[in-house]
């Protein structure tokens, strides 16, 4: 049997199932990937509302990730930047902290930033150093602890940890305690000290678009799997396909019978999009609320972003809560004046995000599982 004749199946047209037809490809085998919607991209997604673009989440690639070298053209993608900074408001108080070894004019800012002690700032400078000299290899194979306890460690003051780490790293992780392993956070680190967040000029929907134009004629689109057997995939239309090798990028507990259904939890978040008069930073940059009991994490203006945007704000929340959608509507928009003296107009877009991050309590390293967020291709 030559690779020509071998019949692979991928089940799922998100970013880890594109991923996977793409190396497959590049080995010189014709993998056909079945999707349930129209469209590819799974959680990656942008919504255009008139002339504006609304991501599911706020999400951003970081150019440094290895799988975007290897499966994205960066260029065409026409990224934009975030400046390698954040401004931090607690209660009612603007405070900017950046890295100065790449961007001098936020040294002053970040020297005197209260949302630590002056050591606190050396440390992070020390860290970035540290992490950019460690490989990826070395990074993985260290023994794990929480992300809170390894700043702990490392000596970094309860402020700093709740009014920096904390506000910026939930809208990373999409937990807000930093439970999650210390591995991602080191490697998270060392991605943003060599490199730039950023978004496709046209959304984050580019990033999907671009790697399926890179399989035409490989994706059956509304093509629903009711089950996979041994060798044979069942559709819900009753029709079966017959597949050597069948590799599912989606939850394989809900297509193969009795395959214990995972435990695993999953981080969810919620983004609020607002019209407003506000003018924005000027430039791309990350707002995040350090604010006690607050529920809004992170927030940005499109118009920062995407040249002739209207204006609108997007707000992350993470925390859990159990209020109604108009409930957590009012409480954004108190939270923006109280916080940072922003004020929110109509609500555009409500989105919930359940299943947005798996949980990273416990990680290993692979490069070819290594895909824009670590997420698993399960074969």
């Amino acid at each position: 049997m030559t690779d020509k004749d071998v019949k692979i199946y991928i089940i799922g047209a998100g970013v880890s199932g594109l991923a996977a037809a793409i190396t497959l490809k590049n080995a010189g085998y014709n993998a056909q990937i079945l999707e349930h919607s129209p469209t590819v991209g799974g959680r990656v997604k942008t919504t255009k509302n008139g002339s504006m673009k609304l991501d599911h989440g706020f999400q951003v690639l970081l150019d440094e990730y290895p799988a975007a070298k290897e499966f994205l053209n960066l260029e065409s993608l026409n990224l934009v930047k975030f400046s390698p900074a954040s401004i931090v408001f607690i209660d009612g108080n603007k405070h900017i902290i950046g890295d100065a070894q790449r961007d001098m004019s936020f040294a002053w800012n970040t020297l005197i930033a209260g949302v630590g002690i002056v050591s606190d700032k050396w440390k992070v400078f020390m860290l970035s150093r540290k992490l950019k000299q460690k490989n990826l290899t070395d990074i993985f194979n260290d023994s794990e602890k929480t992300t809170l306890k390894y700043l702990q460690d490392y000596g970094f003051s309860q402020k700093m940890i709740d009014c920096f780490f904390k506000p910026f790293y939930t809208g990373i992780f999409l937990e807000t305690e930093l439970q999650t392993s210390s591995r991602m956070f080191e490697f998270v680190f060392k991605m943003f000290s060599i490199g730039n967040a950023t978004i496709p000029g046209a959304g984050m929907e580019a990033i999907p678009n671009q790697m399926a134009d890179k399989l035409v004629g490989q994706i059956q689109f509304n093509t629903t799997v009711k089950e996979v057997i041994a060798d044979t995939i069942h559709l819900t239309t009753g029709e079966t396909i017959k597949s050597d090798y069948t590799i599912i990028a989606t939850p394989a507990e809900t297509i193969v019978p009795n395959l214990p259904k995972s435990d695993k939890p999953w981080h969810s978040v919620q983004t609020l999009y607002f019209d407003t008069d506000d003018h924005g930073f000027d430039q791309p940059i990350i707002g995040l609320i350090a604010g006690n009991d607050c529920l809004s994490n992170n927030f940005h203006f499109l118009n920062d972003v995407f040249e002739n945007h209207p204006k609108v704000i997007s707000v992350s929340v993470v925390a859990k809560h159990n209020l109604t959608k108009d409930q957590l509507e009012e409480r954004v928009r108190k939270e923006l004046i109280e916080q940072a003296n922003i004020k929110a107009g109509d609500l555009i877009k409500m989105m919930e995000i359940k299943k947005a991050l798996p949980t990273f309590d416990s990680i290993q390293y692979a490069m070819s599982l290594l895909k824009l967020n670590l997420l698993k291709i399960s074969s």
